[in-house]
């Protein structure tokens, strides 16, 4: 199971924003709707062995389960209504227990921290001053967790418990990318057994 963390430091809370205004008025969730789909779309299908997980301003986590997934399109705005799908019934989610407003999504009352100490696998946090990634041994079959950031950088909090969490940090290439691309290129260097097979 492959897993994304995104932090999302402006995504909404409430579901009343328009999905004609993701880039400024729903707090760059265009950007993380990109994430949300090269995490999961492939050629005709998603992937099904695929966890995301969208922590809303440090107080509500969505997951998105490839397994159990349906109605996810190659596009931000239907993936932007899945996610307003959920906060819509954020008020389900009592304590420990996660409202499923649709298959294959939980919305959990739950930020950052909790997110990351109930997810298995080590944690990666990707990172320009990371270890190049290929020089990570067992990454590819360890289940990895990998954790990004919106378009802000990981606050003070944050970072803090990243140097405390964090089982590796890893770069991905030489040049800063977009979350979305970097999503991708992970999936290439998992799919490709560290760009050993093709």
């Amino acid at each position: 199971m492959r897993q994304f963390v995104l932090v999302g430091h402006d995504v909404p809370t409430e579901p009343d924003f328009s999905l004609d205004d993701l880039a400024s008025g729903a707090g760059r969730l265009d950007a993380l709707c990109r994430s949300i789909t090269a995490a999961f779309v492939i050629s005709h299908g998603i992937r099904e062995d695929v966890r995301v997980h969208l922590i809303a301003q440090d107080e509500l986590t969505i997951t998105f389960d490839g397994s159990q997934l349906r109605r996810l399109n190659p596009d931000e705005r239907s993936t932007a209504a899945l996610v307003r799908k959920a906060l819509e019934h954020r008020d389900e989610a009592i304590g420990v227990l996660p409202a499923e407003p649709s298959p294959g999504i939980e919305v959990y009352r739950r930020g950052f921290e909790a997110t990351l100490e109930k997810l298995d696998g080590p944690i990666v946090q990707l990172h320009e001053d990371g270890d190049a990634v290929y020089d990570v041994e067992g990454l590819v079959d360890a289940d990895p967790v990998f954790v990004l950031s919106d378009h802000r950088d990981f606050t003070d909090e944050e970072t803090a418990l990243l140097e405390d969490g964090v089982d590796h940090q890893v770069r991905i290439g030489p040049k800063r990318l977009h979350a979305d691309q970097a999503v991708t290129v992970v999936h290439h260097f998992l799919d490709t057994d560290s760009y050993e097979q093709f």
